[in-house]
């Protein structure tokens, strides 16, 4: 397994637009009806990868602390389902439910969505303000599988902190680690 680290997404950028099947509800979502009134947090997550599996939980409290302040999360798996059939819709549906989801868990079948934002691996998350404008993108926190570091999710916390108090420059956005998006066979990456 290797390990990819997120790419550079520059602060400020527009967030790009999407109209992604909700796995969950079985419509399509539209980013402008999902996003929050203070911010909005999404998240590349798939089901098979360690990574996205060690912070799940943790995943889910932030979005259960956060949501009643006015930040809205969404969760988006992109990864190709001919290689990895186990993270296609009805198996993200299933996750979702097992797992509590408090967010959406959209699919990017033709993986436009995934390159729109430049994502590269899972999970990678990105905070946008109220206008979708991009003023995080980074590590969840410092843990990962074995390194016995618990879950806080601090580094996103600090991140929607400070947009909730008015400050959007955070200088250290460590980037996020994890398993590479599964792009389909027919892209260059």
């Amino acid at each position: 397994m290797a390990l990819v680290e997120s790419n550079t997404f520059e602060i400020g950028t527009q967030a790009p637009d999407f109209n992604l099947l909700d796995t969950v509800s079985g419509k399509h979502r539209r980013l402008n009806e999902l996003k929050g009134e203070k911010g909005t947090v999404i998240m590349f997550i798939c089901n098979h990868c360690p990574y996205v599996k060690h912070v799940n939980a943790g995943l889910v409290q932030v979005a259960n602390d956060y949501q009643d302040k006015g930040i809205a999360f969404i969760a988006i798996s992109s990864n190709d389902t001919s290689t990895h059939p186990q993270d296609g819709p009805e198996h993200m549906k299933q996750v979702a439910a097992d797992l509590n989801y408090p967010f959406p868990y959209l699919f990017d079948e033709d993986q436009s969505i995934a390159r729109a934002y430049d994502a590269a691996c899972t999970p990678d998350i990105y905070l946008f303000d109220d206008d979708l404008k991009a003023v995080y993108h980074g590590q969840l926190d410092d843990s990962r599988p074995g390194n016995d570091i618990p879950v806080t999710g601090n580094d996103l916390r600090n991140a929607m902190d400070h947009l909730l108090n008015g400050e959007t420059h955070l200088e250290d956005q460590k980037p996020s680690i994890g398993c590479s998006i599964k792009w389909k066979t027919d892209h260059s990456n």
